[in-house]
C-alpha cells in the first residue's frame, strides 16, 4: 500500500460499502472502512487516509460528530471529507458543509461521480499519485513517466527514494515526521525503524545535489524532514 493514496470508506450498509470498495480498489486506491462512528475515529488516526467518505447516519456517533471530532484534532483536521447522506434538503447541507465536510454528496449517487469527487480530491492532496506532474523551484517529478529532472538533467531515484520525494513535494514547506514517513512511503506493517528513514533521506539529497544545486530536504532536529527548494 505504500505511497497508495488511502481512503477510508464510513459506512454501516455492508452492501453499499462493499461496492464502494470494490469501485474505487478498481481505480488502484487502497481502502479502509468502518462500521460506525467510534472505529471511524480509529480507523482515521491509526490510517491518516488521503480522502474520507462518511455516511450521516451511523451507529454510536452520527456522521456530522464525527466530522466534528476529526476537524478538532490536529492529524486528522485536513482529511478531505465527503458526505454521504439521504438528507437533501439545503439546511442539511449546510450544516454538513458548516461541521467541516468538503463535499456533499445525496443518496441515492452514481458510484461512478462518487469516484469521480475522490479522485478530485486526491488532485489537490496528493496530486503525484493522480498523474500530475509536481514542480517546484528547478526541480520536477512526473509520477507517470518516473522521471525526476534538477534544472532539466535527468535525476535517478530508486523506487524508495522516488516515493520519498513525491511525498514531500505534494506539501512543499510541510513537516513530516519519521513515523508519517514510513506510513506513506513504506507501509505500518513494516519492520522498518527510523534509522532507515534517515539512511533513504541521505540518498535523496546525494542524488539532488549532483546538479551542484543546493540541498532542498531541510532538517528540523527532533521531529523530521520537509521539502522547502526555495530556502
Amino acid at each position: 500500500m505504500a505511497n497508495r493514496p488511502v481512503v477510508l470508506i464510513v459506512e454501516d450498509e455492508r452492501p453499499q460499502m462493499e461496492l464502494l470498495a470494490f469501485n474505487l480498489g478498481k481505480e488502484g486506491l487502497h481502502v479502509v472502512s468502518a462500521a460506525d462512528g467510534e472505529e471511524a475515529l480509529i480507523v482515521a488516526d491509526e490510517t491518516a487516509p488521503d480522502v474520507i467518505l462518511l455516511d450521516w447516519m451511523l451507529p454510536n456517533l452520527s456522521g456530522i460528530e464525527v466530522c466534528r471530532r476529526l476537524r478538532d484534532k490536529q492529524s486528522t483536521q485536513q482529511i478531505p471529507i465527503i458526505m454521504l447522506t439521504a438528507r437533501g434538503e439545503e439546511a442539511d447541507r449546510i450544516r454538513g458543509l458548516d461541521t467541516g465536510a468538503d463535499d456533499y454528496v445525496v443518496k441515492p449517487y452514481s458510484v461512478g461521480e462518487l469516484v469521480s469527487r475522490v479522485r478530485a480530491m486526491l488532485r489537490r492532496t496528493r496530486p503525484s499519485t493522480v498523474g500530475q506532474v509536481l514542480s517546484h523551484a528547478d526541480i520536477s517529478l512526473d509520477a507517470a513517466r518516473h522521471r525526476v529532472e534538477r534544472d532539466g538533467v535527468p535525476i535517478n531515484l530508486g523506487p524508495t527514494e522516488f516515493r520519498l520525494l513525491s511525498v514531500l513535494m505534494e506539501r512543499p514547506g510541510r513537516v513530516f515526521d519519521r513515523d508519517q514517513l514510513l506510513d506513506l512511503v513504506w507501509s505500518r506493517d513494516s519492520e522498518i525503524d527510523h534509522r532507515t528513514v534517515d539512511v533513504h533521506i541521505g540518498r535523496l539529497r546525494k542524488a539532488l545535489r549532483k546538479t551542484g544545486g543546493p540541498d532542498p530536504i531541510r532538517t528540523v532536529r527532533g521531529t523530521g524532514y520537509a521539502f522547502d527548494p526555495d530556502r
